[in-house]
């Protein structure tokens, strides 16, 4: 029997959970960002206050913090990465309704076939070229890319969204680089010190941003800041369970049910932010979760 069909009734909520806390994190970013926060002082806030949750779990389980120099040049690659994929995620759910950002994030399986391939030289597996159509199919049905839906026409939708849509597409690349560093360049650590640092790393990109920016940009309203915690909350305890609960559960290998997560943005989005979208839509992003989720998963299949 295979390890994703074992999964115990509490591990799959814990899954669940953790969907759901990011899901809602996005949607509580998504009402900061509507009250004056600015992208970047929300990255900084958010990865700087989790990464001191993590700090204080990997002081008092004793990890090793030791690392060689081709891991270091990886902590550093991916760090920047994930600093990089952090920004243009939040900015994309600034701009666009937030499942919509996260779904065309998920297309990040894409992007790490492809760098992969570019920086290693490796064929990417049958079972991923066989998803790409599907992604791309159901990516095009849900952002509704000829504008059908909206009624608006494909070059009034694109004028609308493009902008959201580029800055969700270059966090999936940039995410799927971060991805084929960890599994390259960074074997054999503690994946709770490399998180740890990436988080860091992620952090310091940020406030180099607010810096450049003139100086951070705080929410204007109590609904903003109420976000800005909220967000902050909600990434630090997913964060939190994942290294405390997660392995203890033995769940990493089914970590792909994580993906169901625009599913719950498009429920949260709709219930909170009044985010409207038509039903071919709601089809087109049924489609990528499911791809995602298998590939995923496909290891575990029997």
């Amino acid at each position: 029997m295979s390890s994703a069909r074992a999964l115990s009734l509490p591990a799959f909520l814990t899954l669940l959970l953790i969907a759901l806390m990011m899901a809602s994190n996005h949607i509580a970013a998504r009402l900061a960002f509507n009250s004056g926060l600015d992208v970047a002082t929300g990255v900084a806030t958010r990865s700087l206050v989790t990464a001191s949750v993590v700090a204080v779990l990997v002081l008092l389980a004793r990890v090793p913090w030791r690392f060689n120099r081709q891991q270091g040049r990886g902590l550093l690659m991916v760090g920047l990465m994930i600093g990089i994929q952090s920004q243009c995620l939040y900015a994309a759910v600034a701009r666009l309704p937030v499942a919509l950002a996260l779904l065309a994030f998920n297309t990040y399986p894409l992007w790490t076939a492809l760098w992969d391939k570019l920086l290693y030289q490796r064929t990417p597996q049958r079972s991923v070229l066989l998803a790409m159509p599907l992604i791309l199919l159901g990516l095009a049905l849900a952002l509704d890319v000829l504008g059908a839906a909206s009624g608006l026409g494909a070059q009034a939708q694109w004028a609308q969204m493009g902008e959201g849509v580029g800055f969700a597409l270059a966090a999936a690349c940039s995410f799927g680089l971060a991805l084929v560093g960890t599994q390259h360049e960074t074997t054999g650590m503690d994946g709770r010190v490399r998180t740890l640092f990436s988080l860091l790393l992620a952090g310091s990109v940020a406030l180099a941003v607010v810096g450049f920016r003139g100086g951070p940009h705080w929410p204007q309203t109590p609904l903003g800041w109420q976000g800005l915690g909220m967000l902050t909350l909600l990434y630090g305890t997913a964060f939190t369970i994942m290294f405390t609960v997660l392995p203890k559960l033995g769940v990493a290998a089914n970590s792909a049910i994580m993906n169901v997560e625009p599913v719950f943005a498009l429920g949260l989005g709709w219930a909170v932010l009044d985010q409207q979208v038509a039903w071919v839509q709601v089809g087109g992003a049924v489609l990528v979760v499911a791809v995602v989720m298998g590939l995923g998963l496909r290891k575990q299949a029997t």
